[in-house]
């Protein structure tokens, strides 16, 4: 075959992936081997791929190519999430193009648009991470709204409520104005922002006085019930069960008594909302207050908020101002800097709000999820300074909030059969419904249209946190052979940022349901920012196109990438160059396969200097592959994809192939050329899981191979022992091929003409080394000897020295100065260096490894003066 003169990334990527579509390498069944499972973190069904899906499924794919090499059964499992209020939104807005009101429609009719919707956009992403290489078994694709995947939902909501875990209660809630549906505490961001402290007076009954309070949220004051302050605080205790009139409203409420009002902010005097304040409700609920809510569940004004009905929050808020300002009682506005609760997703202000909601008891539930990763460490988090977070969130938990005011996703299997609080059964289908109602309410004569199911859905979270269970159907089919062999799976990679939304639920719900954790070890990766940075976002411009970049750099370019600036949950500081330098490696590996292929082969004696080079470079592999599974092992993908760059550009490309290399229009011998052969293919095999496309092209041109022979699933590289003292007398022969090399461009001396050298071989290097020294130098003749050669230029490594006798071509007298200078310059370093060591105050507060260093530069100071005079000396 016709080796292309350049490496097209294009035609190679979309040829290889379907070849490994065709031959079904992806693709996994239980059976003798070992197996090895990796779910992967579903993205939004209606997503698009970005910088972070780039990142996290490119680790995924490296783990899950390395596993098949490794010969062990490689399941990796691909699916979307429905992303209940993401999705939504985006149905409603195409709607609301479309003159369609959600609300007239029907739960049907809305949920017709919504499959439409995710049939036209969903599973695109999907089809992206083709493009990136990811080798996912497609076949067991999943979507949490799968009949399948949903029948699992239910089922295990109501074992969890006929456990007594799920309970309705009426408590105040995180409410997504603009989603229109709760939030759980994990899905509101607390973000600092700066707004007005307004202080208000509020008149007392029958008196002419008044007591001032302090908001934020004047608006409110149309739903206060009762004015608040702390019983020790002696300015008020004379007021306390007197009433006060609210403002605008006039409203008589009483003054109260709490230990909860912090006598230092602002007046002293709280104003109560109970049904906009968490802290207030319960304030109320001491007291036995009046609840008023003022806002519709679009936060603007509702009949209480009097002739601000209809405006919404931030409209009444100015204007409420204005009348306070108007009837003489606002007192002062000052800036106050403080955090406010946000929705993740639509980045709308949090509304407390009352409400009737499903809630999971979580206090108990999390306990062997504690365990697990903090005590027992059956689940590892790699980096694991996020046990600290994990900790944090798991100790502290509270009851989730599991139900949403959505139409997308699983509707809550809960029936209400009367008016009653309390009227209501939970089951997975109508029909088992209706058998429990009339148990329940003794009244037989129920019928299925007596039922009226529960408009919410659930938590899109709800579904997930069973993902690894639910993915080989072991909530319906506990004992089934998929689950008994892929579960637990093996690895998770995921971000940092959903450690509790996500990764926690899954292991609360892995011992709940399997009494066994999902995954063995979860790697949480950086966030993608920018070279400034900042996080990737669209509304910054700073987000490239990942499918451009795939375009531009190859996939493989993009791969190394990504993984060379991504440390384990360190942020990545992505730059485009990155990229660049990852096509630079592949068009590197393809030209010195070129290179390689390109030679004569001919059955003649194997050269000592090429039989020395093969046997220092694998064990010189050994040595890497070594290092390169322990980065594995902690998951340092980085630094194993650092050691694989340099084993191949450096100590390959560079030192093996020069070594080998016949000379110019000579041919080389079949031993070497055979060993270098393997030396590539083993190259390649390390390389696969980063760079698949690339390796899987080389590897065919190679030879030629039979599906069953492709690399995908060819041997992964085994440890073996290597010799250390040959590497080590390596390190010794490169530094003396660069001296020489040094000299020859100092003194410009062509590579051309052969030189001769000797050496005064301190170190007692093997000769055997020697015929790689002179083909590497082009050295004529090399010996060693006993003192310095007089008339010779001269190196040294470490206590060897070298001397290379002069060519006519040099001037001497050039050559005395310019060592002069450079000994001149060497002597007044090596004073200040030493000037710094004889301070006593120095040396004695210095970091010991500052202090190192010094004696090192003082080290290194003197072996280079003494070199410089030894040149100085055989000059003269």
């Amino acid at each position: 075959m016709q080796i292309p003169a350049k490496y097209s990334a294009t035609n190679v990527e979309d040829k290889w992936y379907s070849y490994w579509m065709e031959h079904k390498y992806f693709k996994s069944v239980p059976d003798g081997r070992e197996p090895y499972t990796i779910v992967i973190p579903p993205p939004n069904v209606t997503g698009v791929l970005h910088m972070g899906h780039m990142l996290n499924n490119t680790i995924q794919d490296v783990l899950i190519r390395r596993a098949r090499l490794q010969g062990r059964n490689a399941c990796w499992v691909p699916g979307t999430d429905h992303a209940s209020i993401a999705t939504e939104a985006k149905v409603v807005a195409k709607l609301k193009e479309q003159g369609i009101d959600k609300n007239k429609l029907t739960r049907e009719e809305f949920l017709s648009h919504a499959w439409d919707w995710t049939h036209e956009y969903g599973g695109v992403i999907l089809e992206q991470l083709k493009k990136l290489g990811c080798s996912c078994d497609w076949d067991r694709t999943k979507f949490t709204m799968d009949d399948d995947m949903s029948e699992s939902v239910i089922k295990v909501f109501v074992d969890l409520y006929n456990k007594g875990l799920i309970y309705r209660g009426y408590r105040m809630v995180n409410w997504d104005p603009e989603a229109k549906t709760t939030l759980s505490d994990e899905e509101v961001v607390h973000v600092e922002r700066t707004d007005k402290l307004y202080y208000v007076k509020y008149q007392i009954e029958n008196q002419d006085d008044f007591v001032t309070i302090a908001t934020t949220r004047p608006e409110t004051i149309l739903g206060d019930t009762a004015v608040c302050v702390n019983p020790n605080d002696e300015r008020f205790q004379h007021l306390i069960g007197k009433n006060v009139i609210v403002p605008i409203c006039n409203r008589v409420v009483p003054i109260i008594a709490d230990d909860y009002v912090d006598m230092e902010f602002g007046t002293g005097c709280l104003k109560i909302t109970p049904a906009h304040d968490v802290n207030d409700k319960e304030i109320g609920d001491r007291h036995n207050l009046l609840v008023v809510d003022i806002l519709n569940d679009d936060a603007t004004l509702n009949s209480f908020g009097l002739h601000h009905q209809g405006k919404d929050r931030e409209v009444a808020r100015k204007d409420v101002t204005q009348e306070l300002k108007d009837l003489g009682i606002l007192d002062k506005t000052e800036d106050i800097t403080h955090k406010v609760g946000t929705s993740e997703r639509t980045k709308a202000v949090i509304e407390p709000r009352l409400s009737d909601q499903w809630f999971l008891k979580m206090e108990d539930l999390v306990k062997p999820a504690i365990k697990a990763v903090l005590e027992d460490e059956d689940v590892k988090l790699f980096p694991k300074r996020f046990n600290n977070t994990y900790r944090h969130w798991m100790e502290n938990i509270r009851d989730w909030n599991i139900s949403r005011q959505l139409l997308w996703g699983q509707q809550i299997p809960a029936y209400f059969y009367g008016d009653g609080k309390d009227d209501f059964v939970v089951a997975e289908s109508r029909e088992e419904a209706l058998i429990l109602a009339r148990q329940k309410s003794k009244n037989p004569q129920l019928s299925l249209t007596d039922l009226t199911q529960d408009m919410d859905a659930l938590d899109t979270w709800f579904s997930s946190w069973l993902w690894p269970i639910s993915v080989f159907d072991g909530i319906r089919n506990p004992n089934n052979p998929e689950i008994e062999y892929y579960y637990p799976t093996n690895d998770l990679v995921t971000g940092p940022d959903i450690l509790f939304f996500w990764v926690a639920r899954m292991i609360v719900a892995g011992y709940e349901y399997r009494d066994e954790k999902p995954f063995e070890n979860v790697y949480l990766t950086g966030l993608v920012r920018d070279k400034q940075r900042r996080k990737m976002s669209k509304s910054l411009g700073n987000s490239p196109d990942a499918l451009k970049l795939i375009d531009d750099y190859g996939a493989d370019g993009v791969r190394v990438g990504l993984l060379l600036s991504s440390a384990a949950g360190n942020d990545l500081m992505f730059d485009e160059e990155l990229c660049n330098q990852g096509k630079g490696f592949a068009n590197k590996i393809w030209n010195a396969f070129r290179l390689v292929k390109g030679w004569e082969i001919v059955e003649i004696e194997q050269p000592e200097a090429s039989k020395i080079a093969v046997e220092w470079y694998q064990s010189k592999f050994q040595q890497a592959l070594a290092d390169i599974e322990d980065h594995y092992g902690k998951y340092r993908l980085s630094d194993a994809l650092m050691g694989i760059y340099k084993l191949i550009w450096d100590d390959f490309c560079s030192w093996l192939l020069e070594m080998i290399k016949p000379e110019y229009q000579q041919p080389i011998d079949a031993k070497t050329f055979k060993s270098v052969i393997d030396i590539f293919e083993s190259n390649l095999k390390l390389l696969h899981p980063f760079m698949p496309f690339l390796t899987e092209e080389i590897w065919h041109f190679i030879a030629e191979r039979s599906p069953e022979d492709a690399l995908i699933v060819a041997e992964y590289p085994k440890i073996e022992s290597f010799d250390a003292q040959l590497i080590a007398d390596f390190e010794l022969v490169k530094e003396v091929v660069s001296g020489i090399r040094t000299i020859r461009k100092d003194k410009n001396i062509s590579f051309k003409d052969s030189i001769e050298l000797s050496v005064i071989n301190n170190e007692k290097l093997s000769e055997r080394y020697n015929s790689v020294i002179e083909k590497m130098g082009n050295i004529s003749k090399m010996e060693s000897v006993e003192a310095a050669v007089d008339g010779a230029l001269s190196f040294r490594v470490h206590s060897n020295e070298y001397f290379i006798p002069i060519s006519g071509s040099i001037n001497v007298e050039e050559e005395i100065k310019k060592l002069n200078d450079e000994l001149k310059y060497t002597e007044g370093f090596l004073k200040s260096v030493q000037n710094k060591l004889s301070n006593e105050r120095f040396v004695n507060n210095a970091p010991a490894q500052v202090l190192q260093n010094e004696r090192n530069k003082e080290a290194d100071a003197l072996a280079k003066i003494e070199t410089i005079k030894s040149s100085l000396a055989n000059l003269k």
